[in-house]
């Protein structure tokens, strides 16, 4: 199954693409570097930010796939995704992951570690996304606060580490 669109990762380097909604957090960290790697590898944005979390894989890794569930209880809107790049340096960690078909937007998102020359963390999310299906579309302006608000959670979950 393919990713829903064309610049696969466009959130890893250079300007994220014209035509899409784009959303960046960067937030210094408390936690060092090694501690955050973990909690990133492990889906801890996601779960911080109340989604459930579905996969197979115990860590983030290049080609697996996601689907990260937003709701209450049994109601949940599972959105499937693909882990379509990473980056594993000693100051540098992270990944993106793009929309599947069943994904209620199209286009990607990416979190990413960082440790500067000072030694202080940074975590950063960036994504660039429309909708990808008629209901949505119609619902845009909700879509996107939903979106930030869910984007300053991610940042909220690696802060409280």
């Amino acid at each position: 199954m393919d990713v829903t669109y064309p610049e696969v990762g466009a959130t890893r380097e250079g300007p994220l693409p014209p035509g899409y909604h784009h959303v960046t957090r960067r937030v210094r960290l408390t936690a060092g570097f090694a501690e955050a790697v973990e909690a990133l590898a492990q889906w801890r944005p996601q779960r911080g930010a109340g989604l459930s979390v579905r996969t197979e894989a115990e860590r983030a890794a290049l080609g697996v796939e996601f689907a990260s569930g937003i709701g209450v209880g049994p109601v949940r809107l599972w959105v499937p995704c693909r882990i379509v790049w990473i980056v594993d340096r000693p100051t540098e960690y992270g990944f993106g992951f793009g929309t599947l078909p069943g994904h209620v937007e199209t286009g990607e998102e990416a979190f990413l570690l960082s440790a500067d020359a000072a030694g202080d963390v940074w975590f950063e999310a960036r994504a660039f996304s429309r909708p990808a299906l008629w209901w949505v579309k119609l619902g845009a302006p909700m879509a996107r606060l939903v979106q930030a608000r869910v984007t300053d959670r991610y940042a909220a979950a690696m802060r409280s580490l």
